[in-house]
């Protein structure tokens, strides 16, 4: 999604992490009935893990959001050209005539292996990019066309490192929420090692900190996969 390709893989998850926060209503039905699942957990401190946790508050609910960084911020930090949308707002306002047939073209085109993934991450990138707009009050004005793309659809402002900009802008948010509130908690220096189940219901993690390891309950959402990622055949992911 974002048009450095070293980050190309950013965007799916983004959206996967958002969905999943939806599909994870019924699974989490059924953990209300035994767990105390007034939260959901997430794993991830990246643009993925910011994004499904701002989604978590604004549709109401609490979030416990762990990463085993220092500090949050993960991969999309990293991108220099900007993210990728088709019909939005911006293009719209600048008369470039995109959809998502044509984004989910040349997405299969670049070498894309996954339609099922490409569906979610083209079909939801418009909205996906006037979301941040919208609600992070960023500005995503300026167009490009990369390479692999039929017409202007990476989108950035002005500043020399727009994955920086946007990924902090929602980091702040959430960091306000915490600060203000009890809805958002923010652990880092958390390395998540081992999920919870209820037969084939996710309840909930456990992570480690400081040597001490914690129970946390509610529907997990793993945003775990950038550079950082733990890819070893006992990974959660």
């Amino acid at each position: 999604h974002f048009g450095t390709s070293v980050f190309a893989s950013s965007p799916a998850r983004v959206h996967i992490v958002v969905r999943r926060v939806v599909s994870a209503s019924a699974a989490f039905i059924t953990m209300a009935m035994v767990y105390p699942a007034s939260q959901a957990v997430v794993v991830g401190g990246g643009l993925a893990g910011m994004s499904a946790a701002n989604q978590v508050i604004e549709c109401g609910g609490k979030v416990l959001l762990v990463d085993k960084s220092s500090f949050c911020g993960g991969n999309s930090t990293k991108a220099t050209s900007g993210i990728n949308g088709s019909a939005t707002k911006a293009q719209k306002a600048k008369g470039v005539e995109d959809s998502v047939e044509l984004f989910t073209s040349d997405t299969m085109k670049g070498g894309a292996k996954r339609p099922e993934v490409v569906k979610v991450l083209c079909g939801n990138s418009g909205a996906d990019v006037d979301w941040l707009v919208e609600k992070f009050d960023l500005d995503l004005s300026l167009l490009a066309r990369l390479g692999g793309h039929s017409v202007p659809r990476t989108h950035r402002g002005k500043e020399r490192f727009p994955g920086m900009t946007i990924t902090y802008a929602l980091i702040q948010m959430l960091e306000k929420v915490a600060e203000r509130t009890d809805r958002a908690r923010i652990i880092t220096k958390a390395r998540a090692h081992k999920l919870l189940m209820n037969g084939n219901a996710c309840v909930g993690l456990v992570y480690e900190k400081g040597g001490k390891d914690e129970k946390a309950y509610g529907p997990v959402i793993l945003a775990s996969g950038g550079f950082g990622a733990d890819f070893t055949q006992n990974s959660l992911l």
